[in-house]
């Protein structure tokens, strides 16, 4: 890793559209208008890569969320947009999806800039993605059919009884700072598809896309109070939404502790509730494997994005007959995964997030050191002039008490252990309150399947990791979520079955 230190970890200069957005005046998206907060407080925009101070955005007030939650009421109770033919909801929908690929290469560098995830990253990634969710949600609002049922109990042609689908209404919806954008149109699209209204709140450490995504909803032709975007901590703009007694519907996606508090909270008035939290994931190896293949796959399943992934491969279980040459090769990829700026456009892992989460992962890596185990590749901080920057890490001669292993670390860092059987390496899986995700490598089908069904999480990939498509639901067991999102199961969620019963 001692070569890493020679990188040039400084940020290239931003693009003219990028500093124009900067340089907008703080404000909130409430009614499809630009709006200015009811108070002044602001939140610091930080890139990175730098470590430096690049702009603002409004931290909003309880004032600020009620204007934002009524204009998102006042929208639904008036069927501005649920009321629409669903033909027409699509177009919409679908004219937005077109939007973001039109300035696909803007909000990549935003996002590249915000988050500090590699520029080529987002652009492959995060904004295909954010498109296909539109795309494929805007399908739905034309298919949300009930059904016709015959009664049980009641002489046949004496009673009509059928189904209804109907929005559930006003969405708080808060999505996380590892995928801005993708999470923002994750979570809106099957929303608006089933006729909700929202109230979308990004992470305070990251905004800009969504503030941008703002403009092409204002842009695609949304109702006004359809879409509202606000910015603020989580812990006071997002609290108030969650509390407020006119919304019908929470999501969130983020840490399992916010989830739980989240949940909690929500129940006094017993709103609907999806919830994406942590996870832990395990990657697990069989002994029959192309060992460089899989070792590559075990690298990117923890290094991509900075091993900043809710279903990051942070557990690596290794048969013991093939855990040396596995952890030797995931070594090798060192020099692909070195941390760089942003805005390189060689980088494949940029900086943390933010200084906090920096501190975070260094802590547990020496946590990891303390309590015993041995660093096979990493273990430090990459030498820059400013900016969050760690290097890939893979821990080993670690055991299942240790804090490394037991906690999501939410950074570039894997803890490897060895075992001798499938039923060890499964009750190792599983040995954690997680449940979001898991990887399995062999070319034995039985196998596969055998650890499918063994391994308690939402999702279970082979021979790949972290796979996920738009129309495949995706969420986690135990306390890694409640409910899914994606797929058929994930517009589901936005919708409330009516029954009707008409005496003949």
């Amino acid at each position: 890793m001692n070569d890493m230190t020679t990188i040039d970890r400084t940020q290239r200069p931003y693009s003219a559209a990028a500093q124009a957005f900067l340089a907008r005046k703080p404000a909130l998206f409430i009614n499809n208008e630009w709006v200015a907060s009811s108070q002044d407080a602001l939140i610091e925009v930080e890139d990175p890569s730098s470590g430096k101070i690049i702009g603002h955005v409004v931290d909003a007030s309880d004032k600020d969320v009620d204007r934002a939650v009524a204009a998102a009421r006042a929208a639904f109770d008036d069927g501005r947009w649920s009321n629409l033919p669903p033909m027409v909801r699509e177009r919409i929908m679908i004219r937005l999806a077109d939007l973001i690929e039109a300035n696909a290469d803007e909000l990549a560098e935003l996002e590249a800039i915000d988050n500090g995830k590699p520029k080529g990253m987002a652009g492959a990634v995060d904004v295909p993605g954010a498109a296909s969710h539109i795309r494929f949600m805007a399908g739905w609002a034309s298919k949300l059919n009930g059904e016709v049922i015959q009664p049980y109990s009641m002489p046949n042609g004496t009673v009509f009884g059928y189904t209804k689908k109907e929005p559930v209404g006003v969405c708080a919806q808060i999505v996380p700072w590892n995928f801005p954008l993708l999470m923002a149109c994750l979570k809106i699209a099957p929303a608006l598809a089933a006729g909700c209204t929202t109230v979308l709140k990004p992470a305070e450490q990251t905004s800009l896309t969504a503030l941008r995504l703002a403009d092409l909803i204002a842009e695609a032709g949304f109702p006004a109070g359809v879409v509202n975007v606000i910015t603020g901590n989580g812990h006071t703009a997002g609290d108030r939404m969650v509390k407020h007694p006119d919304v019908d519907k929470v999501a969130f996606t983020g840490s399992t502790e916010i989830g739980k508090l989240i949940n909690k909270n929500a129940t006094d008035t017993l709103k609907r509730v999806t919830l994406e939290l942590g996870g832990k994931s395990p990657v697990v190896v069989m002994p029959d494997v192309d060992v460089a293949v899989t070792a590559a796959g075990a690298a990117g399943a923890i290094f991509f994005n900075s091993g900043q992934v809710c279903v990051a491969g942070s557990r690596l279980y290794a048969h013991r007959s093939v855990f040396d040459q596995v952890i030797e090769g995931v070594a090798a990829t060192a020099p692909f995964w070195a941390p760089r700026a942003s805005l390189d456009p060689e980088a494949h892992m940029g900086p943390l997030v933010s200084k906090e989460q920096f501190e975070r992962v260094m802590g547990y890596i020496e946590a990891g050191k303390r309590d015993g185990a041995s660093v096979a590749m990493g273990g430090d901080a990459a030498a820059a002039d400013g900016g969050y920057y760690v290097n890939p890490t893979v821990l080993v001669d670690v055991n299942p008490q240790m804090s490394v292993v037991r906690e999501e670390i939410f950074g570039p860092v894997v803890v490897a252990q060895r075992f001798d059987d499938i039923d060890e390496v499964a009750r190792e899986a599983n040995n954690t309150c997680y449940g979001l995700g898991a990887g399995v490598w062999t070319k034995d089908v039985a196998t596969m399947h055998k650890l499918a069904a063994k391994i308690k999480a939402g999702t279970v990939w082979g021979n790949c990791h972290a796979v996920i498509d738009t129309a495949l639901p995706f969420g986690g067991f135990k306390e890694s979520g409640l409910g899914r999102e994606q797929g058929r199961q994930g517009i589901e969620s936005y919708l409330e079955t009516k029954t009707v019963i008409v005496q003949l």
